[in-house]
């Protein structure tokens, strides 16, 4: 079975940081695009930062100042660092995998492997 499993979610007050992991399973992370998405009640899912499939062009697309997004090939992980948070930053954060693995972030009915997504609250 071909998934992705999203950890590192949870409350953080105002200022602070929290790291996302997203694991392949079944999935070789290097050869797909991969993406975060928040999804807050009401609103569509939006990506925050993407990265391409792993090659010498490999690149990132961080859509929030505070955010960054990398590989860990040897972990076949992607994170998401994010700095600053604030309390827009609450909502539901899932990790995307695409085939075609081309640079930029993408609607979500471009990707083909979804985690279940974790929580992140940003609140005093």
């Amino acid at each position: 079975q071909r998934d992705l499993v999203e950890s590192g979610g949870g409350l953080v007050q105002p200022g602070g940081s929290l790291r996302l992991s997203c694991v392949g399973s079944g999935l070789a992370l290097d050869y797909y695009g991969i993406a975060w998405f928040r999804q807050v009640p009401g609103k569509a899912r939006e990506a925050v930062s993407c990265i391409s499939k792993s090659n010498r062009d490999t690149t990132m697309e961080n859509r929030e100042a505070r955010f960054t997004i990398s590989r860990d090939s040897a972990k076949n992980t992607v994170y998401l660092q994010m700095n600053s948070l604030q309390p827009e930053g609450t909502g539901i954060y899932s990790c995307a995998g695409d085939r075609k693995g081309e640079q930029g972030c993408y609607p979500a009915s471009w990707y083909d492997y979804w985690g279940q997504g974790t929580q992140v609250t940003v609140s005093s």
